[in-house]
């Protein structure tokens, strides 16, 4: 798949540069920040939902209590 990004001449010299310095392709480059803005909201929305659970019930576990549980 093909993706098309409009850039003014400062950002795609920044981007351009970036990529140079770090020996990615721009591709490379891209992909990997979308990914991780994508992975980093996920996470940020996980959080929140465990935080809004912890609220609800605030039990929590030692290690200990939780290795006894596993049976490790």
């Amino acid at each position: 798949m093909t993706i098309s990004v409009r850039l003014n001449d400062k950002d795609a010299e920044l981007i351009r540069v970036y990529a140079d310095m770090n020996n990615i392709s721009l591709s490379d480059l891209v992909r990997n920040a979308v990914l991780e803005k994508i992975e980093d909201e996920y996470d940020l929305e996980c959080y929140h939902k465990a935080m809004e659970e912890y609220k609800k019930n605030p039990k929590t576990y030692t290690m200990e209590e939780v290795k006894k549980e596993l049976g490790l």
